[in-house]
């Protein structure tokens, strides 16, 4: 447990002693463990906001996705047993933080999650409109090429898709199993800079229902990713 939460093994000692986490961790141990949350902690809360999301589907938030620890994408990851979907733009973080995420990812595909990646089009006008509101031009589209080569051995490996989608992005999604990290859009940030919230899928989970719903939408119109076609594109342009 300790493992899979990235803490040391006297916290998750003290957990089992009765202490309540914090409401990442709960999540973690719940789904480690396949169990409710509340199960586990039934005094941890279940009551409804002012703004009418329940608290037991909004996990934790954060000022911005860089003030995210790293040890809470990696511990994410290794806890996942069905499924991986993530739909960004670059998402050079996600590799750059992890340089085994490619590895990673495979181990999860060969233990029977579904992966499933994707990437702006560095050559669609998606990526051109986002560069030019963010005051970056091209480099956008550059941070994506460079991105993707992390990813070479994932467009054929078994489990695993990558495709690029050439769409208004709103909001960066990051999925596993039953968690899921949104990150909004900001008109001219950087996604970095923008806030970060992780909802949980519960029986009455409305934004993360409506979040998954966009994922799917985006999914279903991005083309697959050929590394060949893109490595030659690349040259082309040079």
């Amino acid at each position: 447990m300790a493992q899979a939460c990235t803490v040391d093994p006297k916290t998750a000692s003290r957990w089992i002693s009765g202490r309540i986490p914090h409401r990442r961790h709960r999540w973690t141990v719940a789904n480690l463990l396949k169990v409710d949350e509340a199960y586990l902690w039934p005094d941890a809360g279940q009551k409804t906001s002012r703004f009418g999301a329940s608290q037991s589907e909004i996990v934790d938030t954060y000022p911005n996705r860089a003030s995210v620890p790293r040890d809470v994408w990696i511990s994410l990851m290794l806890g996942t047993m069905k499924q991986i979907d993530v739909l960004v733009y670059s998402g050079t973080f996600f590799a750059q933080t992890n340089p085994h995420v490619e590895r990673m990812l495979q181990e999860r595909a060969q233990a029977g999650v579904r992966v499933r990646l994707c990437f702006g089009d560095p050559e669609g006008e998606a990526v051109r409109t986002r560069g030019r509101e963010e005051g970056i031009g091209d480099t956008l589209a550059a941070k994506i090429r460079a991105s993707l080569t992390y990813y070479r051995g994932l467009a054929s490996h078994p489990g695993c898709e990558v495709r690029l989608h050439d769409t208004t992005l709103y909001t960066s999604l990051f999925r596993y199993d039953d968690l899921l990290m949104v990150n909004p859009h900001i008109w001219g940030q950087p996604a970095s800079a923008n806030p970060l919230f992780q909802l949980r899928r519960t029986d009455n989970a409305e934004w993360f229902q409506r979040y998954g719903e966009g994922f799917e939408a985006v999914w279903k119109v991005a083309r697959p990713w050929a590394p060949d076609r893109q490595e030659h594109n690349s040259s082309g342009q040079n």
